[in-house]
């Protein structure tokens, strides 16, 4: 039987279920109602930790996400119909397959000629014939599909409530039907257990025999479902082709219902729940998917056994077991903005009034739902946080749903290290280590070079060619730019041994640009070529150029980042003396005519076709590095300043979070939560909060969560700076937990706009020195191993105490 007419007869279910027919309300025909077991009432909504509504998912964007890394969910709430729309993070169309054009080595040297000649459009024609990676395009993130749940006629539903409480990982649905001594209460539960490797769903009611239910497994994927057991459904299948490269990768999703009371059947097409007391259904899955070559593992071997630990467990064992799990993580970190009468509004009621009365409560709610978001989305063993997260229902979403690595998937763990959710970055260093490899490839076959690359995209695969068209993908930073995060968990974290794993894949990156840095005619300076500054066309018709300074800008903090890798473990005084030399040659940062920091070697900035580009590629100096600074390069400063300007505020989510970011590097608070306010505003978040490019893309959330720390508390090396850009709307309130570089945690507190308490924590085995900055106050702050120190504001001054 066909998806699409598995769907039809279930929906006809639906209709017969909510017009009366079907199964009964109630197993016996007693005049009575039946007893009634108190239900205790839902907590009154956390603010600044609940996500709430009064009424179903109407559309996908409405749905509440719940993940464990590895597996998610989209909860919609809904009636008589419930829907959980699951994904698997390693199901990608396709199979393991190269991308590198067999034209590209010998075509790559005519290109680089044309474009220092200034013969842009035909280096791009050139290139987008012989050089672009085949096929052009790369595999989509795909989805399982759908578990949906038919159930019973619900007469006269009301007290309608759905929530996502943060803090516990578990979304609810509470609804009433019925009136007087009949009516009910109906509760569901659904969370995604990290222990358990299962989505965990409990359906229950206050009265016995009223959880009945038809269950059943939906895809668009081709695949077969049939009952496995008397409680169980086994759908099986494989992905599917894309782009001329063959689907390979089996799937396996399992359904188990456990249920108190009543029956349970299984059948060919679902499961039927008849007059249970409480139901739980577990939900696993996964795929034929070890490592990007290798795709031998046995899906339906693997969630059998999931599905059998998991089933070992009565339904308190495994909520407490996830719920600490979870909790474990988030807790680490806290903060209050304040609140308004705003705050008591439900979720999509509060985005859509935080334009006219801002509701700084909403704002932390945003940002720990950034925590919450990075913590389902990203653990360790699992693949790297893509363009949606892990959450997808369609089997071509907005680019493939992948990872995009010219701004996106960097946006992706801004905020890891800073929330102390360090453990979420190794997906992303098991994706770096496995680009070494094919990155190497990619290097050797289409530039003739040593070390490894990657471009602007890369999926399950690992492909690293250049993807898309030259005007997109022919830029060589990608892997470059993910190296930066190598350093940022080690520079948090102290950290000497993971540093020594990844030593590799620093000096092979650099390697690759050792080999393949061209001189600029008419100068000693050394510049990439081809290359372009996402994703942005320059006045001669094209994007592509040579040496854009978002490109020099990478390279000086991977040089920098490799140097000092090498002096901390003592390896390798050659290759680092040749690296500096090289750093050394790269173009400086240029100032144009119009004040602005230049987006390329040319003052070319006004006259681009797109000078309000959603990109601001050219202040990666200023954030998420820290090569330019209010203080240490200030006319460099007061440039990027003008830049943003130039560019203005109107740009897709992430690209608000991006400039929320560097609004705060400038210290200018108003104007960061100005923009603040445009990505919480309905044009730019969803009701359910997730980011709107549109259309979703959750880079936008964690952009917004690190720009709100930068807001509050920003860190160097060993520098440490309160309240950079606290603004007017949030006087009072406190940030706790937060990392600082070098082995530090912060809790902060204000008041009346000005600081009241600082605490600074030494996670470290060793004594560590920070200066602490507030304005212009400047304390050396020596903690020892272990230690704390605290700090006030007396008479203006700041203080130890």
């Amino acid at each position: 039987m066909s998806t699409l007419s598995r769907r039809d007869i279930l929906m006809a279910s639906a209709a017969a279920l909510m017009m009366g027919g079907g199964q009964t309300p109630h197993p016996a025909s007693a005049a009575e109602p039946p007893p009634a077991v108190p239900v205790p009432p839902l907590p009154t909504p956390d603010p600044i930790q609940t996500l709430w509504y009064t009424q179903p998912a109407a559309q996908w964007v409405e749905a509440l996400p719940v993940g464990n890394g590895r597996l998610g969910a989209m909860v919609f709430g809904g009636i008589s119909m419930e829907r959980l729309q699951l994904n698997e993070d390693t199901f990608y169309a396709g199979g393991p397959y190269s991308d590198v054009n067999p034209a590209a080595k010998a075509a790559l040297p005519e290109v680089r000629d044309l474009i220092f000649q200034g013969r842009y459009l035909e280096a791009e024609a050139l290139a987008a014939a012989k050089v672009m990676a085949t096929p052009l395009k790369q595999m989509p993130y795909q989805p399982l599909g759908d578990a949906v749940l038919l159930f019973q006629s619900l007469d006269t539903v009301h007290d309608y409530h759905r929530r996502l409480d943060l803090d516990s990982a578990v979304t609810t649905t509470r609804l009433v039907t019925g009136g007087g001594a009949w009516s009910s209460t109906h509760t569901r539960e659904v969370f995604a257990s990290a222990v358990d490797q299962v989505i965990v769903a409990r359906l229950s009611a206050n009265k016995p025999s009223l959880v009945s239910a038809n269950l059943s497994l939906l895809t668009p994927q081709n695949a077969t479902l049939v009952a496995d057991g008397p409680d169980s459904l086994l759908l099986t299948g494989i992905g599917p082709s894309r782009f001329g490269i063959e689907g390979r990768l089996t799937f396996a999703v399992r359904l188990k219902v456990m249920a108190t009371g009543g029956q349970v059947r299984a059948g060919s097409d679902g499961i039927v729940i008849d007059h249970a007391d409480e139901a739980v259904v577990l939900i696993t899955a996964a795929t034929g998917y070890k490592r990007y070559d290798d795709i031998s593992a046995d899906p339906a071997a693997l969630t059998a056994a999931a599905l059998a630990l998991a089933a070992a467990n009565p339904y308190a064992r495994l909520l407490a077991d996830h719920v600490a799990e979870h909790q474990r993580l988030y807790r680490r970190v806290a903060i209050d903005l304040g609140s308004t009468p705003a705050a008591t509004l439900p979720t999509d009621e509060r985005v859509r009034a935080n334009a006219a009365q801002d509701d700084p409560a909403l704002a932390a709610l945003y940002f720990n739902y950034g925590r919450y978001l990075l913590i389902s989305s990203s653990r360790p063993g699992c693949q790297p946080a893509n363009l949606q997260g892990i959450w997808n229902e369609q089997v071509d979403p907005p680019w493939e749903s992948k990872w995009t690595i010219n701004i996106n998937t960097e946006m992706n763990y801004w905020p890891a290290e800073l929330v102390d959710l360090g453990e979420c970055v190794q997906p992303l260093t098991a994706m770096l280590k496995d680009l070494s490899e094919t990155g190497a490839r990619t290097a050797r076959d289409m530039y003739g070079a040593n070390g490894w690359m990657a471009h602007h995209n890369t999926d399950i695969w690992r492909v690293a060619g250049p993807p898309d068209g030259p005007k997109w993908g022919l830029w060589p930073m990608g892997g470059a730019w993910l190296c930066r995060h190598l350093w940022d968990h080690y520079d948090y974290g102290r950290d000497k041994g993971y540093l020594a794993e990844v030593y590799p894949i620093l000096t092979g990156a650099t390697q690759f640009f050792l080999d393949t840095l061209a001189v600029l005619p008419g100068t000693n300076w050394l510049v990439t070529n081809p290359s372009l500054s996402p994703e942005n066309e320059h006045p001669l018709g094209t994007s592509l150029c040579a040496g854009p300074a978002m490109d020099r800008q990478i390279l000086r903090d991977l040089f920098d980042s490799t140097i000092k890798a090498g002096e901390i473990l003592g390896r390798d005084a050659d290759f680092r003396a040749k690296v500096k030399a090289t750093r050394d040659r790269l173009p400086p940062d240029r100032i144009g005519a119009a004040g602005q920091l230049q987006e390329w070697l040319e003052d070319w900035d006004l006259r681009a076709p797109e000078v309000h580009h959603r990109h601001v590629s050219h202040l990666y100096a200023v954030y998420p590095s820290d090569q330019i600074t209010r203080r240490g390069t200030p006319e460099l400063m007061a440039a990027a300043r003008k830049s943003l300007e130039i560019r203005g505020d109107d740009a897709t989510g992430w690209g608000l979070g991006w400039r929320l970011n560097l609004w705060a590097r400038l210290a200018d608070g108003e104007h960061a939560h100005s923009i603040l306010n445009l990505l919480l505003s309905p044009e730019r978040t969803y009701p359910n909060l997730f980011d709107a490019h549109p259309p979703f893309q959750i880079d936008g959330n964690f952009g917004g969560t690190a720009g709100m720390v930068e807001m509050l508390v920003q860190s160097g090396a060993d520098d440490i700076e309160l309240l950079p850009a606290l603004p007017r709307a949030w006087p009072t309130g406190h940030l706790k937990g937060v990392r600082v570089r070098g082995q530090g945690r912060l809790d902060l507190a204000w008041r009346d706009g000005a600081l009241d308490r600082a605490s600074l924590r030494n996670d470290g085995t060793q004594a560590h020195r920070w200066r602490v900055r507030l304005g212009e106050e400047v304390v050396a702050v020596s903690v020892p191993a272990g230690g704390e120190k605290r700090l006030v504001l007396e008479n203006g001054r700041l203080v130890l105490v």
